[in-house]
């Protein structure tokens, strides 16, 4: 999927600004090797790093990676893919903060990429989108399409229940200590367009598909379909459903 990292940073920063607890969680120290899995635009990866931690991020968007090493020049970034990079010798920790449902097409490869870039006892804290996360706007967003006629769309995410990602955490070599699952509705201040605008910028290459005469009223539909569910006075929602872990290989 193509990004365009400065639409994410400028209208949809919460993603960075909610990995504030996972930094936590994973609790840097001062001369750790720690690799950001999906970094982005490399904020979290600042803040890994102002710990004291060498740290070095991978996201497989070249854009976010362009805009990463703009914004934090002294901060080492690379191209790469979940469940396919490398690196040279093991590190401390790898982190990754709404990345891993991104990357589901493989969610085994990607732990397994995990687990062979890190140490012994090395640790695995990450964020991503639970089972039932967003379902609201996934549901509207497959009924529009209905609608109109168009082909059901591929949704190109991986939901999975904390059951299931701690058995392929198990079985991927990796023992898990901490799993949390829990609603967070997320206020789309960004947002002016309502659901609209988080298909834009979340769901982009589906309106790849659809005629170009077709997508304003069809985004707007999506809008009617997710307003009961998503939309306050106060302004849109998004029904996320996070699911985090703490995990360390065997």
């Amino acid at each position: 999927m193509r990004w365009n990292a400065r639409a994410h940073d400028n209208g949809f920063g919460y993603v960075s600004a909610h990995g504030a607890p996972l930094v936590e969680l994973l609790d840097p120290q001062p001369g750790e090797r720690i690799v950001d899995l999906g970094c982005g635009t490399g904020t979290l990866t600042a803040e890994i790093a102002s710990r004291g931690a060498y740290v070095l991020g991978i996201d497989g968007s070249s854009a976010m990676i362009e805009k990463a090493r703009a914004e934090y020049p002294g901060l080492d970034f690379v191209v790469g893919e979940g469940g396919a990079f490398t690196v040279v010798r093991p590190y401390d920790a790898v982190f990754s903060n709404a990345a891993l449902h991104w990357m589901g097409r493989e969610p085994d490869a990607v732990i397994a990429g995990v687990r062979e870039a890190l140490t012994p006892g090395g640790r695995f804290v990450a964020e991503m989108g639970g089972a039932g996360n967003c379902a609201a706007l996934t549901a509207a967003l497959s009924t529009a399409w209905r609608e109109y006629g168009l082909r059901e769309p591929d949704l190109p995410w991986y939901f999975p229940t904390p059951a299931e990602y701690a058995s392929r955490l198990e079985k991927g070599g990796f023992v898990v200590r901490l799993l949390e699952y829990f609603d967070r509705p997320t206020r789309l201040d960004e947002c002016p367009g309502g659901a609209a605008d988080w298909v834009r910028m979340f769901a982009r290459p589906l309106l790849r598909e659809v005629p170009a005469e077709t997508v304003d009223p069809l985004l707007r539909r999506v809008n009617e379909l997710a307003a009961p569910a998503l939309r306050r006075e106060s302004g849109w929602m998004a029904d996320y459903v996070r699911l985090r872990f703490a995990a360390v290989r065997r």
